[in-house]
């Protein structure tokens, strides 16, 4: 009984410090946020980029997660957004020296700049930055080392490609909510 007092005593704390679900339409100002409809107007936008091709294995990757999230029917066939992605760098830092100052562990930062850009116009509308911190342990075996590489690169690909979803997403609310669509 009190796990269920406490868990609609943290629902009303956190309705009242001003959070706001992403893909959900207010219909009534005073009541529920959810009346059993459900607004797709973000998604419905979101869906109309076209995420354009990246550079690299990695960046193949992040393109790959980006489709998934962003456009997960297909691409638009006359999109009205591009979005564009840059890898901007990848640091690999040795971590967890031994006696002899060989490494045991490696840390990767990758980061990326994404523009979303209105293809009418070509006006940037939205610009970011996206960083991913990943790390994996280097092994006595050589393949074990170069699939734990891999298995990073797809970890950050994936941590980045939702850090720009949802920024998008923010993006596309605010938008809808200033033209008055919910």
């Amino acid at each position: 009984m009190k796990k269920v007092i406490g868990g609609f005593l943290a629902l009303f704390c956190i309705s009242a410090c001003g959070f706001e679900p992403l893909y959900a339409q207010r219909e009534d100002t005073s009541g529920w946020y959810f009346s059993g409809n459900f607004d797709t107007s973000v998604t419905s936008e979101m869906a109309k980029v076209k995420v354009e091709p990246i550079a690299e294995r990695f960046g193949q990757e992040v393109r790959n997660e980006l489709l998934d999230l962003i456009t997960p029917r297909g691409m638009p066939d006359k999109p009205q957004y591009r979005l564009y992605v840059t890898l901007r760098g990848k640091e690999v830092v040795q971590q967890a020296l031994r006696r002899d100052i060989t490494a045991t562990r490696e840390r990767v930062r990758y980061s990326v700049v994404y523009e979303l850009v209105s293809s009418q116009n070509n006006e940037m509308l939205v610009r970011g930055d996206s960083v991913s911190f990943v790390s994996y342990d280097i092994l006595a075996n050589p393949y074990s080392t170069t699939m734990a590489q891999k298995k990073t690169q797809s970890d950050a690909a994936k941590i980045i490609a939702n850090d720009i979803a949802l920024r998008l997403g923010a993006y596309f609310h605010r938008e809808l909510g200033m033209r008055g669509n919910y």
